[in-house]
């Protein structure tokens, strides 16, 4: 068995042979370890490295989860291959209802338009085909960059100024303050979401990959809205 070095959920996952990231594969390791099959996704891996397992006489199974609809048709596919159809069935039903649960609440939130940050310098957020602007709306938000035909979208500060965020959602670092934020962005502090307290700084390993946890994230950030 083998994961890379991203590969950190649940935490038994980290004990893992490592055997490379999004980056490098180590094929050497990848032939001791000698898999039955090999998981790769179409944006975490190379097509190079793709050409290169299966020269090896690798069988490699690639998913493509763009949003909700393409996460449960992978754990299906998956799900296939293990015959395991009716965990995943289950599993996927379970799914259904707590995204229904969360949009029952939407009628509850008053404030709606958010900007996410992927990266405040330079400045990057989502656009309207990302997986994370479904998150954003299935948890009752309006992405401000929804319009954006383009991913993840490089802004500038004045544009973020005149949209006017209700709330803005960042990645957790080392410098998890507003005041730091405002440090570098100081026209920032008239921002809605600044007045009004709503700056949340969230789990990049959550809110940044396309599989199960979606529906966690999806409820962590309609929870997070509701107390404000």
């Amino acid at each position: 068995m083998g994961n890379t070095k991203y590969g950190n959920y649940p935490d038994s996952a980290k004990n893992i042979t490592n055997v490379g990231d999004l980056l490098t594969v180590d094929l050497e390791k990848i032939v001791l370890l000698n898999p039955d099959l090999i998981f790769i996704t179409v944006e975490g891996n190379s097509k190079s490295d793709y050409q290169k397992l299966l020269d090896l006489g690798m069988k490699v199974f690639v998913s493509n989860p763009r949003n909700f609809s393409g996460i449960k048709k992978t754990l299906s596919d998956m799900a296939k291959i293990f015959n395991k159809e009716k965990l995943a069935d289950s599993l996927i039903n379970n799914w259904n209802i707590r995204i229904d649960k969360v949009k029952n609440t939407h009628h509850l939130i008053i404030s709606k338009k958010v900007l996410f940050l992927i990266s405040i310098n330079p400045i990057f957020t989502v656009g309207g085909n990302s997986f994370i602007n479904e998150i954003l709306t299935f948890s009752g938000l309006k992405n401000i960059y929804a319009d954006s035909k383009i991913n993840y979208p490089v802004l500038n500060r004045e544009e973020i100024v005149k949209r006017n965020p209700d709330y803005i959602l960042l990645y957790k670092t080392n410098r998890n303050e507003i005041n730091k934020l405002l440090e570098i962005y100081p026209e920032w502090n008239t921002l809605s979401a600044v007045i009004n307290n709503r700056v949340f700084f969230i789990d990049a390993d959550l809110f940044s990959r396309p599989g199960p946890r979606f529906v966690d994230a999806v409820e962590e950030l309609n929870r997070l809205v509701l107390q404000k």
